[in-house]
């Protein structure tokens, strides 16, 4: 009997260990990816139900969308989405004509959006919030924000200084240029009706800065709270939103058929609350889109003080995710400034970069050289084209796991 207590207590420990392996991944200072970017296809959404029946079509494979490049298939128009707890302080959109990670000659930075709390001043930007119209289809249209970010609005509202999303609360910032009609062959594609629908931020050589808090969240939490204290900052293809970012159906958005999702900093899982992850949504080197493709490694989500950083996305396919108390948010920004943010940052934590695949997926031939990482392997990151959430796949199974071995353990005490 001691010996099979033993054993027992053995397995334990061992699904324990299994369950809490994040625990050995690393932090990092610089989170990113090499070789992002690769020729491929999507679909964009041809037609839009929002009746029960939920009958959404997809453009046929004729009519697909084909991209290469760096950075491709998010050097197309992407908005940017924040979920609480969650305060945005600043926040700053960049375009260069080439800039190279590593070499001080890259070209300078110019701003061609911001927004700032403290100073009531939002240049080329437009606050929606998911409060508009429900669909059992579709979901929640977007709206108007209000000053909050999280009440609806009639028109255009800047986001007030001590703005405060909470947990499962979500804003999205896009530009301040409207969309033409609604129309497949229109500059915004099909959209829902009744929506404010404005471009996204465009771009192949592009940086966004954020100065913002992550709290932890003080509210209780509860089985109707999705997203409990884990906050993120994320883009999304500028389509998505305009569709469906939850709906019921996958063809009423182009998410599912690839046309992109970038997580920047993001709360996985209610384990481990205070690591920020970083995932690609596509398809270059997985079949997995759910899954995605991680930066193994994170960034620590510092819940006491500001945070400032954001995300480069260079000419050469190199992305760096970063924080660094030298962010500033110039009209321009000269290349060797943002150089010395990533290195200053990687000289305090390190670096982790994963070199991607290199993908060719037309539709109709497919050809893949894998790539290869550095670093500790992170935790897997799943999304419905938002950031992700919940524990992952395998957490969930090693806690079966080791609530079994707890109840076959107590009785074999109790024998």
């Amino acid at each position: 009997m001691q010996l099979l207590q033993s054993a027992l207590c053995s397995w334990l420990i061992s699904s324990v260990a299994l369950a809490d392996q994040s625990a050995l991944y690393d932090e990092y200072g610089v989170v990113g990816f090499e070789n992002f970017g690769f020729e491929g296809y999507f679909r964009h959404v041809a037609q839009l139900d929002t009746s029960s029946d939920c009958q959404c079509e997809l453009a046929s494979m004729n009519d697909r969308t084909l991209f290469s490049g760096p950075n491709s298939p998010l050097d197309d128009e992407v908005s940017v989405h924040f979920r609480g707890p969650l305060s945005l302080k600043s926040f700053g959109y960049y375009v260069a004509d080439s800039f190279t990670t590593g070499e001080s000659s890259s070209a300078e930075w110019t701003r061609l959006a911001y927004y700032s709390g403290a100073d009531a001043i939002a240049e080329n930007v437009t606050f929606l919030t998911p409060n508009g119209d429900n669909s059992q289809c579709l979901g929640n249209a977007i709206t108007y924000a209000g000053s909050n970010g999280t009440a609806a609005a009639s028109s255009s509202t800047i986001l007030e200084e001590n703005n405060q999303l909470e947990s499962d609360d979500e804003f999205s910032i896009f530009s301040n240029i409207t969309c033409g009609e609604s129309g497949f062959d229109n500059d915004c594609g099909v959209y829902r009706d009744g929506i404010p629908a404005y471009h996204g931020f465009y771009g192949e050589t592009k940086m966004f800065l954020f100065e913002f808090t992550m709290p932890s969240a003080t509210g209780k939490n509860s089985t109707s709270i999705e997203y409990y204290d884990m906050p993120a900052i994320w883009l999304l293809n500028a389509h998505i939103p305009r569709t469906a970012q939850y709906p019921s159906n996958t063809n009423c958005s182009c998410w599912s058929s690839g046309c992109g999702e970038f997580d920047i900093f993001e709360v996985m899982n209610g384990t481990e609350s205070d690591h920020l992850y970083t995932t690609i949504h596509d398809f270059q080197g997985t079949g997995d889109i759910g899954t995605g493709i991680q930066a193994q490694g994170w960034i620590l989500r510092d819940t006491d003080s500001v945070m400032s950083g954001g995300v480069v996305f260079d000419s050469d396919g190199t992305v760096s995710v970063f924080l660094s108390n030298s962010t500033s948010f110039n009209a321009t920004i000269s290349g060797s400034s943002v150089n010395a943010w990533i290195s200053g940052a990687s000289s305090d934590e390190g670096d982790y970069d994963r070199v991607l695949s290199t993908v060719t997926n037309t539709g109709y031939d497919v050809t893949t050289t894998t790539g290869s990482s550095t670093g500790s392997s992170s935790a897997t990151s799943t999304s419905k084209s938002g950031a992700a959430a919940g524990p992952t796949a395998d957490f969930k199974l090693d806690m079966r796991v080791v609530y079994v071995v707890l109840g076959i353990t107590s009785l074999m005490f109790f024998v």
